[in-house]
């Protein structure tokens, strides 16, 4: 149903669509440097789209990402904030302080700053769930939140509906990632000038302009409402991309191209992203199989090792190496240290152990009797204690000096099927194709096996 509207009538000489879309896109550029132009028309629409949000049954949420501080996240909410309709600007919310501003009609824009204080953590994310769910739900048209309201404790809805942007440093939750429109923002090179915003000098320009969408709207809400959108994506993507696609198309040939190569290029970034991320927690898992009961510390180059000889890995094709190990545990907030009883410097298995259980899946063998150690560190300053590993007799081996070693190690809780490529040994709890002799033997001859 189309709501009644009191508010401005239009003018004749009002701008179109077009020019309306031109005006917000120069005054954005004027003050943030955003990513790309994709990613700047995708804001323009963004803003576009509060106005109209009667029309639609869904509610991109604009997820604003950046590495480090400085990169321009709150400039760029300061003037959405501007520019929506009736936003509102928050960097601490309570979930019924947020049902109660959502209300049934004409839903606020909700505009979030510092979103990492929220989720950051794993006891604030646990601490925000019902914010999370909160802004999940409100993606979509008819998905109210039910609370027990008044002393009779009445089962209550209330509307969840509402548009939202949110800035924060790091990642957000995937689940909100997933029903956004995903930027991240850089910090500006020396080259790249923006006038610098001031509220009180600036605010009168934005607030006509916001007026002036605030005209436009209503005369766009029922062509908008009918409008299916030709999408160069699908599922959950079209449903976050389509208001501002369709509000393209009513601009024109021109801005109907630039919505659509902006959904292709954000999507395709945010696509990556996920797989980037996917990547890197299956490296942390591997890393977790490096380390073991008892061992402590490993070396950067030991960890690389083990890594590369993990089988169905994509490790040992890499030019892996201790930079680029490193710069990937840096997503996980891990960072190499000094071995204090060597000079090597490697990674503790304290310094993992949060970063292990806020991504990975626990191990099924941690609800049992722990298994002995796995890893095998070639710097001896730092080498955990092999004494409590059982030792079975097993072929003769050769050892890294050539000499004939009658017992290999196989490990006691290592299943059937996974042997040490050079002996019948097992050693499966390191995620080898060696077992532990076998392995520095490996390493020390340049992957070959001195028989």
């Amino acid at each position: 149903m189309i709501e009644a509207y009191d508010g401005p009538v239009p003018a004749p000489d009002d701008p179109t669509t077009s020019e309306l879309l031109d005006q917000v896109h120069a005054v954005l550029t004027r003050y943030v440097v955003l990513p790309s132009p994709q990613a700047t028309d995708a804001v323009v629409l963004w803003i576009a789209a509060t106005h109209a949000l009667a029309a639609f049954q869904h509610a991109p949420r604009l997820a604003i990402k950046s590495p480090e501080k400085r990169c321009g996240k709150s400039r760029l909410l300061d003037v959405i904030a501007g520019l929506s309709h009736r936003p509102l600007l928050s960097v601490n919310a309570t979930v019924p302080a947020i049902f109660r501003a959502i209300g049934q009609d004409a839903p606020p824009t909700l505009l979030i700053d510092e979103a990492d204080t929220l989720w950051g953590t794993k006891r604030a994310a646990e601490q925000n769930e019902d914010l999370r769910a909160l802004v999940n739900a409100g993606h979509q048209r008819g998905r109210p939140a039910l609370r027990c309201v008044g002393p009779q404790q009445t089962p209550t809805e209330f509307a969840t509906f509402a548009m939202c942007a949110l800035a924060g440093i790091g990642d957000l939750p995937d689940t909100i990632t997933d029903r956004a429109i995903n930027l991240t923002m850089r910090r500006r090179r020396a080259d790249e000038s923006v006038s610098t915003f001031r509220t009180r000098r600036d605010g009168p320009v934005l607030d006509d302009l916001r007026r002036q969408l605030q005209v436009w709207a209503p005369g766009m809400i029922e062509a908008l409402t009918v409008a299916e959108p030709v999408m160069p994506v699908e599922d959950r993507a079209a449903d976050t991309w389509e208001p501002l696609v369709a509000i393209a198309d009513l601009a024109g040939d021109q801005w109907a191209a630039r919505a659509r190569a902006a959904c292709v290029k954000l999507t395709s970034e945010a696509d990556a992203d996920d797989e980037e991320a996917s990547l890197n927690t299956r490296l942390l898992s591997d890393v977790r199989a490096a380390f073991g009961p008892g061992v402590t510390f490993l070396s950067a180059a030991d960890l690389i090792a083990n890594l590369q000889l993990v089988e169905d890995a994509p490790w040992g094709e890499w030019d892996l190496n201790a930079h680029r190990l490193a710069r990937r545990l840096k997503h996980f907030n891990v960072k190499p240290v000094r071995n204090p009883a060597g000079n090597a410097r490697g990674y503790r298995i304290d310094d993992l152990t949060d970063a292990f259980i806020r991504y990975l899946r626990p191990k099924p063998s941690e609800a049992s009797e722990p298994a002995e150690s796995r890893a095998i560190p070639s710097d001896t300053s730092g080498a955990s204690d092999t004494s409590n590993r059982q030792a079975t007799p097993n072929r003769q081996a050769d050892s890294p000096t050539g000499t004939r070693d009658l017992t290999v190690l196989t490990h006691p809780d290592a299943p059937p099927g996974r042997k040490c490529a050079d002996c019948d040994s097992t050693d499966v709890a390191a995620g080898r194709v060696r077992c532990a002799q076998h392995l520095a033997t490996f390493r020390a001859t340049g992957g070959k096996v001195a028989r």
